[in-house]
């Protein structure tokens, strides 16, 4: 059976001028989520529907609901926290 090993993040803590690296790596994954959808022939629905291939995701990250954006952000917290963990610096 499988049992997942990740990086042990959760005593770093993030400083407040990291949101606005956020909420890009947040848009930046939809984007790249979005275009792999489409490629796949995925295409715009009111409903998810995998036969069809129709997803109501398949909007502008600014569209997206609080609920969706915030799935994104939390991709884009671990990461950057596991980039801490391994040692490495983030610096603008």
């Amino acid at each position: 059976m499988y049992k997942p090993h990740p990086i042990k993040t959760q005593d770093i803590a993030l400083p407040s001028q990291m949101e606005e690296l956020i909420e890009q790596l947040a848009e930046h994954n939809h984007e790249v989520w979005s275009a792999n959808r489409i490629q796949d022939g995925w295409t715009w629905g009111s409903t998810r529907d995998d036969e069809t291939r129709t997803t109501p995701c398949l909007i502008p990250y600014a569209s997206l609901p609080e609920g969706e954006k915030e799935i994104d952000r939390a991709t884009a917290r671990e990461v950057i926290k596991a980039v801490i963990a391994l040692g490495f610096r983030i610096e603008k």
